[in-house]
């Protein structure tokens, strides 16, 4: 039997013993591989592909970050996408802002918005908070369709990449490729590293059993706003990203199917698990991308994968292959 430590009165095994940055052996083994294929990859598949699959990554992750580690599922994730990719375009395109300037802002708008929505939605509990974050990101939607600066139907387009820091040119595919990998690579080691914080751990127990939390000393309410904002801001970075990768912002990301899509990349990829979102969102883009000659069938092809996720995979595919290693993924 391999030596241990004590922890909370339990002994865990060596592979389980949080190293650098909290990860476990295991953890540190999986982030290795997923670092290794962001520097392979663009050399054998199309970089645009890729940069979608890292920027939805990391706003699943985001949203894993709400509903995996505090228990708060949100029907409305897409306003923070969203106004993230319509600030960063327009501040890109009509201020001329440097493109990490832009990113930056993105963010911080996705996490602005979070503070109000995330203080009226954490009043209710279960579907009744589901509810008040799908209206909340609906009064988002109808706002976008009538603001001048979103261009209503027509979007913002034409958005320019510009250079980062004045010197690389991010006009050249493979160039974006880096920055958004870095962007990404940055945002899901934040998250691991909020998850497997004293922070981390309060949330956990808000999840597990939030009246014991409280009876604790423990203010739950102000918890469950700074996960939610973090989760915003988060979100709010992805969508940043993905305006500047495409040139493009449009009623698409603030739309509650866009909310529908990141939930079902959780859900496939693991809830509560750090890498699971990550696996999620690379299914379901895709699926999106390689059926899309399917037309509509797409969204019925992904039905029929959520529900033989629910049915047979209850934990998700990173959630499943963890629990037959007997590891935390």
């Amino acid at each position: 039997m391999a030596e241990g430590t004590i922890a909370s009165g339990a002994i865990r095994s060596d592979h389980e013993t949080p190293g650098f940055m909290g990860f476990t052996r295991p953890q540190a083994a999986a982030f290795l591989v997923l670092v290794a294929a962001v520097v392979i990859l663009p050399f054998f598949l199309y970089p645009v592909f890729l940069m979608k699959v890292l920027c939805f990554a990391l706003f699943a992750c985001a949203f894993n970050l709400l509903i995996g580690y505090v228990g708060l599922l949100s029907f409305g994730h897409a306003a923070y996408f969203g106004m993230g990719a319509y600030i960063s375009g327009y501040a890109s395109k009509a201020w001329g802002v440097p493109p990490e300037l832009a990113i930056l802002m993105g963010a911080a708008v996705g996490a602005a918005l979070g503070v109000p929505f995330g203080w009226l939605a954490i009043r209710r509990a279960g579907i009744y908070f589901s509810m008040i974050t799908l209206a909340l990101a609906q009064m988002v939607y109808f706002f976008c369709v009538q603001a001048p600066f979103t261009g209503g139907e027509d979007g913002i387009q034409a958005i320019p990449r510009g250079s980062l820091l004045g010197v690389f040119d991010l006009s050249a595919d493979m160039t974006m490729y880096w920055l958004t990998a870095f962007v990404f690579l940055a945002g899901f080691l934040l998250i691991h590293r909020i998850v497997h914080s004293p922070f981390g751990q309060v949330l956990k127990a808000i999840r597990d059993n939030e009246p014991r939390a409280t009876s604790l000393g423990y203010r739950v309410e102000d918890y469950k706003l700074m996960a939610f904002v973090l989760s915003a801001g988060l979100a709010g970075l992805a969508g940043g990203t993905k305006a500047l990768v495409f040139n493009l912002a449009t009623l698409t990301d603030v739309h509650w199917t866009m909310s529908g899509e990141v939930v079902l990349m959780s859900l496939v990829g693991g809830l509560g698990t750090v890498f699971g979102p990550v696996v999620g969102a690379a299914v379901i883009i895709t699926m999106q991308n390689y059926l899309a000659e399917f037309g509509a069938w797409v969204l019925v092809i992904q039905g029929a994968i959520f529900i033989a996720c629910v049915l047979a995979f209850r934990r998700g595919i990173v959630g499943e292959i963890a629990n037959l290693l007997r590891v935390k993924l």
